[in-house]
């Protein structure tokens, strides 16, 4: 395949020349469009995926949610077919109107094709990638169909993996649009339909894609930063301009109980102290750390917490326990994109999603339990 260059200038952004192997690609989607959008055209069983559905006839902004997590262990009964890329995949071929991607990588087929599929069908696709990934084949693919694609062009990363459909639906969570997050190492994908949340999330791919604006240069300007989901409220935070940092902080000295937690990566002593406090004043503090980033030497928590006799344990997946999840007296939800580093709360582009909901909780609680039970194998 011929390599594409993507133009540094600021604010840029090109139809690029195809290759054969990108026109096949198109070739084939038009012929498969019919068929893919077929509702019902990805279907899995209520083991490979915990959802909520909420009254359909609820406001038209707030009817639904819903939680994936990839299952490493059945990728050998399962193959690549039953992850949470086939449910986005499929949401995306439903897109009548737009589709904004934020993805630090992205080398997933399923989404791929889905991408150029709702292109060559009339819907807007925009996408926004981490300047270090541009040279992936599936991300040149997308920009020899046509579909608009911007670098970030900085030393930070643009680490946000969203997506925003039709205006109306967020993904979100801490699965990279690629083969090794979605099937190989362990993560999460939210699913909310909010007109205020895709507004949010909107807002700040736009910082990007239209003002070329990233980073530490990003400004604050998050138009719903509360949003009422059905009976669930969402904090949403975007970083390096809101704070995310110091609202966590508050999170884990407010809880009362409880305070369970998954990270990939946990430098950030700040955090780490507020959870040791808590601990000392009689609360379960417990969680696990993904094994390649729990060194001493790279500024890691684990070894803290352990000295101290919390709970925490190395995660059991031979690849990556990727998640960035905190749960707070079983009631409250931190989930995104962001790692618990200064990386994160200063320089990188990130979003976390703060969801006050017991019935949310209870699904990560399950997951926080599935890697608990891996690590003390």
């Amino acid at each position: 395949m011929a390599h594409i260059h993507l133009l540094a200038t600021a604010g840029n952004r090109v139809r690029l020349p195809g290759s054969a192997c990108a026109s096949l690609i198109i070739a084939g989607l038009l012929a498969a469009v019919p068929s893919a959008c077929q509702p019902g055209w990805f279907i899995t069983e209520p083991s490979q995926v915990r959802e909520n559905r909420v009254d359909e006839t609820a406001d038209p902004g707030v009817d639904y949610w819903g939680v994936y997590f990839s299952d490493p262990a059945k990728l050998s009964s399962q193959g690549y077919r039953r992850g949470p890329d086939r449910l986005l995949s499929a949401a995306i071929y439903q897109a009548r109107l737009s589709v904004d991607v934020a993805a630090y990588d992205l080398n997933l087929w399923s989404l791929r094709d889905a991408l150029i599929a709702a292109h060559l069908r009339g819907v807007r696709v925009r996408t926004v990638c981490d300047s270090d990934n541009l040279d992936r084949e599936e991300i040149q693919d997308l920009a020899a169909a046509g579909i608009p694609v911007l670098g970030d062009r900085r030393a930070g990363l643009m680490h946000h993996k969203f997506v925003v459909i039709d205006r109306l639906e967020v993904w979100t969570g801490s699965m990279n649009f690629t083969l090794k997050d979605a099937y190989h190492n362990n993560n999460n994908l939210l699913r909310l339909r909010s007109v205020r949340l895709a507004e949010d999330f909107t807002a700040e791919f736009e910082e990007m894609f239209v003002q070329d604006r990233f980073g530490p240069g990003s400004p604050a300007e998050t138009p719903h930063p509360l949003v009422q989901v059905d009976d669930t409220l969402v904090e949403v935070f975007f970083s390096p301009e809101d704070g995310i940092g110091e609202r966590l902080i508050e999170l884990v000295n407010s809880a009362q109980e409880s305070i369970f937690f998954l990270a990939y990566s946990f430098t950030n002593d700040s955090l780490g102290a507020a959870m040791l406090e808590r601990a000392g004043a009689g609360l379960t503090v417990s969680g696990v750390f993904e094994t390649s980033q729990a060194d001493a030497s790279q500024g890691s928590e684990f070894e803290r917490m352990i000295a101290e006799g919390l709970q925490v344990y190395l995660d059991g997946n031979p690849d990556r326990m990727h998640h960035k999840v905190i749960v707070i007296d079983r009631q409250v939800v931190v989930i995104g994109s962001y790692n618990f580093t200064d990386n994160a709360e200063e320089v990188n582009d990130e979003n976390i999603l703060v969801l006050h909901s017991p019935q949310i909780a209870a699904q990560f609680l399950a997951e926080i339990e599935r890697m608990l039970d891996q690590a003390r194998k």
